[in-house]
């Protein structure tokens, strides 16, 4: 039985030390990359609502997601979901809506232009 309590403090040792790391990472990512000051407001608005929301994101938008990039992109979502704000929403929900806006957005902006 003493067993059965040791294991189960260690793996809730873990799981704690692996959410502050994971947690760390995000912000360090984001500190690192300069990630919070390579959109403008309003299209960190539109991106948001797109993925946290029900909106869409516009051709200026998604050319400044894309010069954000895939790594802040991530790593702000990441850590948007991690906000005790948030904890309502279903996280497979918005990283799946975060998968598409950047797969949208990445391919408008690598489609060629129509010609006039």
């Amino acid at each position: 039985m003493a067993t059965l309590n040791v294991s189960s403090v260690l793996v809730v040792l873990f799981l704690t030390c692996w959410a502050v790391m994971a947690t760390k990472g995000n912000d360090q990512i984001i500190k690192e990359n300069n990630c919070e000051s390579k959109m403008g407001l309003p299209c960190v608005l539109e991106a948001f609502t797109s993925i946290f929301n029900t909106g869409s994101i516009s051709n200026k938008c998604c050319g400044e997601l894309v010069v954000l990039g895939k790594v802040c992109h991530s790593a702000l979502v990441k850590r948007t979901l991690e906000n005790p704000l948030f904890k309502d929403l279903n996280p497979a929900t918005i990283i799946a809506k975060s998968i598409q806006t950047w797969n949208n957005c990445l391919a408008l902006i690598d489609s060629p232009s129509p010609s006039t």
